[in-house]
């Protein structure tokens, strides 16, 4: 060891071995990999939002539990009556936070594979076995194989995608179903995008105890402020509480949400935009040659072409970063993944994908 190097030995073998989570620079760049809603706020909501956070006090903590914010939050997102809130940095910290509670010794977190890679590294980070019950080939879900695995592994949590990241599909409700009578622990029902897929399981958790329903603001318009929301019996919020950090989301967080509440028409709007663009761009690449594109109920489209990586590089250097997710898991072999942009964007994609593949052929 190097005199002027620290001495990481105290540090778990298995974080020094894995690499962080990679986040690309996208500066010059159409971004187009992350998932996030490419519209800017109306030049007047944002001056309201600006007075508004100037009103902020950022000499105070925020409040530990914010409870008329979560109300309101509960009433504008159908959380129905009798069902509780926690909030979260993002959905990234809920979904750490929840299996830290349930993480006994050799306690087992299980998910569709492939699917959100946060289950997984969340899982490990706390210690706990991840099981991966991989898709079908068209990407639905295989019941036999997932109800077989949670019959040995007896899962302290299962993590069901709703669409599911990154095939972008929904998943049949009735094996769903299945899962949620066979499962032991806790199953949460991720609906990240639940504003491009408009179909939700919310209205089920008075009837389904050992369900959940997390989401975030993210993909709704709101990437930046870092706000998730779990939902479910009040049992189960109580317990995840515990281990919540008092003041894991700030005053801006706070301030900006609660002023979007009452303007949620406008990203509703955007959102319904973006359902009618990832019409017209999954029918660009369906006419696309060299392009196989699957369907989504998200807002990112996944595609296979025959040389990913190649395809990748090409329309980086034309100025246009998506996502390349052809090594994650075998069932995804050969696949990109785009975000749904505004329609110059997904003209400008389209126009260069085509190029890329036409230099390739």
């Amino acid at each position: 060891m190097s005199a002027d190097r620290p001495d990481l030995s105290v540090l778990r073998d298995d974080v020094r071995a894995i690499s962080a989570y990679p986040v690309p620079s996208a500066a010059g760049l159409i971004k187009l990999d992350a998932m996030e809603n490419p519209f800017s706020l109306p030049p007047g909501l944002a001056q309201q939002l600006g007075d508004r956070l100037g009103r902020t006090a950022l000499n105070r903590y925020p409040p530990s539990d914010p409870r008329a914010f979560k109300e309101r939050l509960a009433r504008a997102m159908g959380v129905p009556e009798g069902m509780s809130l926690m909030l979260g940095n993002g959905s990234d910290e809920l979904i750490h936070l929840l299996i830290q509670a349930c993480a006994r010794p050799d306690a087992v977190v299980l998910s569709p594979s492939p699917s959100f890679v946060m289950y997984e590294m969340s899982a490990r980070f706390n210690r706990c076995h991840f099981v991966g019950v991989p898709l079908k080939a068209d990407f639905s879900l295989d019941a036999p194989a997932l109800l077989a695995a949670i019959a040995e592994h007896r899962p302290a949590v299962v993590f069901i995608s709703h669409p599911n990241n990154p095939t972008g599909n929904l998943f049949d409700r009735a094996v769903v179903e299945r899962v949620l009578e066979a499962a032991p622990g806790v199953v949460v029902i991720d609906e990240a995008y639940l504003p491009f897929a408009q179909d939700t399981w919310m209205p089920e958790l008075p009837r389904r105890p050992n369900m959940l329903v997390l989401r975030t603001m993210s993909k709704l318009g709101l990437a930046g402020i870092r706000l998730g929301y779990l939902a479910g019996h009040p049992d189960w919020i109580e317990q995840f509480d515990k281990v919540r950090p008092p003041y894991n989301v700030n005053v801006l967080t706070l301030a900006a949400a609660d002023l979007m509440l009452e303007n949620l028409a406008v990203l509703d709007g955007q959102a319904a935009t973006l359902r009618a663009e990832r019409g017209r761009l999954a029918a660009a690449l369906a006419e696309s040659r060299g392009v196989l594109a699957f369907p989504s109920a998200a807002n990112f489209i996944l595609f296979r072409v025959v040389r990913p990586d190649h395809v990748f590089a090409g329309l980086k250097e034309r100025g246009i970063l998506i996502k390349n997710v052809s090594r994650m898991h075998p069932r995804i072999e050969g696949c990109l993944r785009v975000t749904v942009g505004t329609a110059a964007e997904n003209q400008t994609f389209i126009k260069a994908l085509r190029a890329v593949i036409g230099t390739s052929q």
